[in-house]
């Protein structure tokens, strides 16, 4: 309901009533919007007005336009507290997701020098270098690629790595992971990652390059993950000193 007399601002009014019908389910991702057009003729307003609450509603990843088709409801995001260390299988499940992950390549290679340097390992000593797409609910959430020192964690396999890598090393092989440290950055999407991530190249993605420590300190793993910028938010709880 738009209140012409409101002191709000009608396209605000617009961007509210959508997102409520987003929110309580009235409107479904992948669900298409009315026109500007007949938005503007159902509510007596300018479709400079619409456009507004549009662009809002876009810029704010509730909607999604698709040009020569018109504007989409989107799919919500899946939002990870960057806080915590948690493997993306954990994180799927706390959020009531079905985690799983396509395995692009698993091999042994020798440690390239600046790899090497971030494992704390010699160069050319044996590292796993592992390639999956991270899904969840068979929606491809993540490229990711873990350089791992073989002469740390013994006997992975295809099959472990298809699992929870982190379940494995902390309950078969009784290690016990410690802290990380990470950076996020804004990225765009080269051609191989649009095609494994189903989107197109340029898209916005989240660059994610992790560090991860056993408890006593050892480098334990080199991650880089390229995640989907309309599926995934990144949060961070801080506090004043």
């Amino acid at each position: 309901m738009i209140d012409k007399s409101s002191p709000l601002p009608i396209y605000y009014q617009l961007e509210e009533q959508i997102k409520k019908q987003i929110e309580s389910g009235e409107l479904q991702p992948g669900d298409m919007l009315p026109s500007e057009r007949e938005y503007a003729e159902l509510i007596n307003v300018s479709r400079m007005t619409v456009r507004q609450a549009m662009n809002n509603l876009v810029d704010g990843g509730y909607l999604y336009r698709q040009k020569g088709r018109g504007t989409f409801v989107a799919e919500k995001k899946v939002e990870q507290e960057l806080g915590s260390l948690t493997s993306f299988t954990e994180d799927m499940k706390a959020r009531g997701l079905v985690p799983s992950s396509k395995l692009l390549s698993f091999e042994i290679i020798p440690a390239p020098e600046k790899i090497a340097n971030q494992l704390q390992i010699k160069e050319y000593a044996p590292i796993y270098e592992i390639k999956r797409i991270r899904l969840a609910d068979q929606v491809p959430m993540a490229l990711e690629t873990v350089y791992i020192s073989a002469n740390l964690i013994k006997g992975l396999t295809e099959e472990k790595v298809n699992h929870s890598l982190y379940q494995y090393i902390e309950e078969q092989l009784h290690l016990k992971i410690g802290h990380a440290t990470q950076s996020v950055e804004a990225s765009i999407a080269s051609e191989i990652e649009g095609k494994h991530l189903n989107i197109r190249k340029g898209s916005p993605l989240l660059l994610l390059q992790r560090k991860t420590y056993l408890g006593d300190g050892t480098t334990l793993e080199v991650v880089k993950s390229s995640y989907r910028a309309d599926r995934y938010t990144f949060t961070i709880h801080i506090k004043r000193q």
